[in-house]
């Protein structure tokens, strides 16, 4: 199995490469990669993401060949497919971060910004209990109350619930993990999330959509 960890210039890519290093079989490979044809022949792809959601679109945007690879392994090909934190957000319709801006459109639905009412803080940081609604291949073992980490002061307001696999709470629901089909999508960062991401981590390199 080869894995292709999508270097756009965005996301702490060496803390999540070790975490997927880690959780690698014998003969499996992690490979960081800014190059489209990595990316086309990987068996699995891994998008992270940090900062804002333009900046992210542009900067993957800006990649020459990484868009139409991505979209060929994942959508024609049927390659599994985790997007991290923003890298989640950009499977969305749209994001209205400063602008509204184009995402992938591969999982329906919008980026909008948390709402948490009294005595809660935006961004939403640190540790939380995820609720899982659905089953997914990706949750497996995985608790209600076991807790992941987060770090985002927007959230991705799915438009099925279909697509709606497990939300935490933050003086209302945000979406913890999203998908379809073998697309997956995580707000939180598996490979700071401790035994719960590093098992979800394990779980997304044994994925067979």
């Amino acid at each position: 199995m080869r894995l292709a960890l999508v270097d756009y210039d965005s996301g702490n890519l060496h803390s999540a490469a070790k975490a997927f290093q880690r959780m690698a079989g014998p003969g499996d490979q992690v490979i960081v990669t800014a190059d489209p044809a990595e990316v086309a022949g990987a068996d699995r792809i891994v998008l992270p993401g940090d900062g804002a959601f333009p900046a992210c679109r542009a900067a993957l945007d800006a990649a020459p060949g990484m868009a139409e690879a991505l979209a060929d392994a994942v959508l024609t090909r049927g390659v599994p497919f985790m997007g991290i934190c923003v890298g989640m957000q950009l499977l969305a319709s749209t994001g209205h971060e400063y602008r509204t801006t184009p995402g992938l459109g591969w999982v329906p639905g919008e980026v909008v910004r948390i709402e948490p009412g009294p005595g809660l803080k935006v961004p939403h940081m640190g540790w939380n209990a995820l609720q899982v609604g659905r089953p997914h291949p990706v949750l497996a073992g995985i608790r209600a109350g076991d807790h992941a980490y987060f770090v985002h002061s927007w959230r991705f307001a799915v438009a099925s619930s279909a697509h709606l696999f497990a939300e935490v709470d933050h003086g209302g629901p945000v979406a913890a993990v999203v998908g379809r089909d073998n697309i997956v999508g995580l707000q939180f960062h598996p490979e700071k999330s401790q035994a719960t991401g590093l098992r979800m981590i394990e779980n997304f390199l044994r994925w067979k959509p």
